[in-house]
């Protein structure tokens, strides 16, 4: 999940200049040359990102899962609602029922085509060795709940939309039980939706009364694309 980035100054791109056949001579006055980057390696599941249909199976519902290109960019722009589960300790999975409460206690509404953003405070080790590592996660309920309500984008400040993947393993294979693995992922499989990991900054939002923009790099038959997710507050 590394992403490595090479950078070249802007000294660098006055010396390709002169190699493509411009002489120094007609360079511009006072020309510093122009800075210039490649991305040398960068997963479509690395940053911020949002996993599309067929990131989690080449078939829902019998058809074919769309990829990131195909997401229709409606999905993508919507009123935001922030669930607050700060408080569930690591490996504790979301229930529909802690989200239930949550709604009522806070006298939320839940809407159709809502982008909902599930807080868990973990975003504080985002960039750390711990992050994959810790936190909690969605229930496959959860999600197919939510689903269920009309909501097509949901996301997390997690590392992972389900528990912490090392945890998943460690869990599947002590118990010898296949059920365990990606729970909340493989609802993808019946039911069309996206989700959103490991966002940053949900503290800084309301729990309501805001839009959300999620627009992924449109990557051809990608299963996934970055996003700069942003809240717009009037």
């Amino acid at each position: 999940m590394r992403v490595v980035i090479k950078s070249k100054s802007h000294k660098q791109s006055k010396w390709l200049i002169r190699l493509l056949g411009l002489p120094f001579k007609l360079f511009p006055k006072g020309f510093e040359g122009w800075a210039d980057d490649t991305i040398r390696k960068m997963g479509v599941h690395a940053t911020t990102h949002i996993d599309a249909p067929w990131h989690y199976s080449p078939t829902t519902g019998g058809k074919r899962s769309k990829t990131i290109d195909e997401i229709p960019l409606e999905w993508c722009y919507g009123k935001g609602l922030v669930i607050d589960m700060k408080h569930k300790p690591d490996f504790d999975a979301i229930t529909v029922d802690d989200i239930k409460n949550f709604l009522q206690r806070e006298n939320l509404t839940l809407e159709r085509d809502m982008i909902v953003l599930i807080k868990t405070g973990r975003d504080k080790f985002n960039g750390t060795k711990e992050f994959p590592y810790i936190g909690t996660g969605m229930s496959a309920e959860a999600t197919s709940w939510l689903i269920d309500h009309g909501i097509k984008v949901m996301g997390i400040d997690s590392w992972g939309w389900d528990l912490p993947l090392p945890y998943q393993i460690k869990k599947a294979k002590e118990t010898s039980n296949p059920d365990l693995f990606w729970q909340a992922h493989l609802v993808g499989r019946e039911k069309e939706y996206c989700h959103i990991e490991q966002l940053v900054n949900l503290d800084a939002l309301p729990y309501s009364g805001f839009k959300v923009a999620v627009f992924p790099l449109k990557i051809v038959g990608a299963s996934a694309a970055p996003a700069r997710v942003v809240a717009i507050m009037e």
